[in-house]
């Protein structure tokens, strides 16, 4: 099976100010694609080459593991954006992260600081667990909740290339962009 680049459902410069086009022409177009086709060279030859990037996600280790992941993690991240959508969440969404969070900001301000608080490149997650409840879990690197059996909800991408040329060092800034262009609809058919 040949990975490829997914189509963005939006222009590369739809999302600004809070993420610009120059930011999306190297983190997705340059950063997504190197993990794309280093994917489709290390799985050729191997178990992998006609699997389903779940599977390679759940089964892989080291280099092919670590691809498989950043392409699957990218297109979940890049795909849950639109600029001027709805601000929250409604529906059964809503009620679960109320329910496990106790209301909307209060979930927003728990994920804003699992966010802050990863030390070093990874991902912060938004998951459904075995229970049916939600959860907000940080992953090192290029780690993936699939892994561990958990649902991914939503993701926001805190390794340094996502923001460094729009926001430098300043990780909170590229956080509290985050929020404005989030696209509930996407998020609730995740859930």
């Amino acid at each position: 099976m040949k990975f490829e680049l997914p189509t963005l459902p939006y222009e590369l410069d739809a999302l600004e100010p809070f993420i610009t086009k120059r930011t999306l022409e190297f983190h997705y177009g340059k950063h997504h694609q190197t993990y794309v086709t280093n994917l489709n060279n290390l799985v050729m030859e191997t178990k992998f080459e006609n699997a389903t990037i779940e599977t390679i996600i759940k089964e892989g280790e080291g280099q092919i593991f670590n691809n498989a992941a950043q392409v699957w993690n990218h297109t979940f991240f890049f795909m849950s954006f639109k600029k001027g959508g709805k601000t929250a969440p409604e529906g059964p969404l809503a009620d679960a992260l109320n329910k496990s969070f106790g209301n909307f900001n209060d979930f927003k301000e728990t994920f804003t600081k699992a966010a802050l608080s990863l030390f070093g490149s990874g991902w912060v997650w938004l998951v459904k667990n075995n229970g049916g409840s939600l959860e907000i879990i940080n992953e090192s690197n290029a780690g993936n909740p699939l892994r561990k059996g958990l649902k991914p909800i939503m993701t926001c991408d805190v390794w340094e290339h996502a923001y460094y040329l729009d926001y430098q060092n300043r990780r909170a800034d590229f956080i509290t962009a985050f929020w404005n262009i989030i696209d509930w609809d996407v998020i609730e058919n995740r859930f």
